[in-house]
């Protein structure tokens, strides 16, 4: 029995390790998208969409250690809880990683246009913000702390709020000129893919308490 325990957790520990590097793959992915917006950088924002394949690849390899954790091992309890969780978490990371590669796919038709400062620094703000999370959601899975997890979950208002915010700064700046639309609406939709991708961090948040409690957030 000792055993059959030993090889569930190493399998276990097997899988988180995946989890974490396709995460840190997935921050770095958000990292460059930004940094592409900033520096107007098409040859980043190539880079960021190529990287793409490495995540998916990563979550197809997640998903089939976790599929065959279940059919060899016959989890129960907590232990069936922390895989199911595996599996959504994999597909929470590789959305969060998508729209960084949206953001970056935009790069190329603002390349050439007036930049909006103001915009772009509270993207970069939404960015680092979102990063965070990711980094505080992933380690609250790791180390079961449901504390982490609820007050990483609270983030996501903030991120809400600059959306909104930007939201009304671009609506305000397309009425002064027409000509500021096409940036405007790249902008918004930046803006509101980082929204989503804060969204994704949550549901990570929520499959913490999962495996911990048995239950989501009331709140969610």
């Amino acid at each position: 029995m000792e055993h059959i325990v030993s090889r569930f957790d190493k399998d276990v520990k097997r899988i988180e390790k995946l989890l974490l590097k396709m995460a840190g793959l997935a921050v770095a992915q958000l990292e460059m998208a930004t940094k592409a917006l900033e520096t107007r950088d098409t040859a980043l924002s190539e880079k960021v969409a190529a990287g793409d394949k490495e995540i998916n690849a990563l979550e197809a390899r997640i998903d089939e250690l976790a599929v065959r954790l279940i059919a060899l091992r016959q989890p129960m309890a907590e232990d069936l809880r922390h895989v199911v969780s595996t599996l959504k978490i994999s597909t929470n990371i590789e959305r969060f990683a998508d729209y960084a590669k949206t953001m970056a796919l935009r790069v190329p038709a603002m390349a050439s246009g007036k930049p909006v400062d103001s915009a772009t620094k509270t993207i970069r703000r939404m960015s680092n913000a979102v990063a965070s999370m990711m980094t505080d959601a992933m380690r609250s899975f790791i180390e079961r702390d449901l504390v982490l997890a609820e007050t990483t979950h609270e983030r996501d208002l903030n991120i809400d709020q600059m959306n909104s915010a930007l939201f009304r700064e671009m609506l305000t700046y397309m009425m002064e000129n027409p000509r500021n639309i096409e940036a405007s609406t790249h902008l918004l939709f930046i803006s509101k893919n980082l929204e989503r991708a804060g969204d994704q961090v949550c549901n990570i948040t929520e499959q913490v308490s999962f495996l911990v409690t048995g239950e989501i957030f009331e709140n969610s």
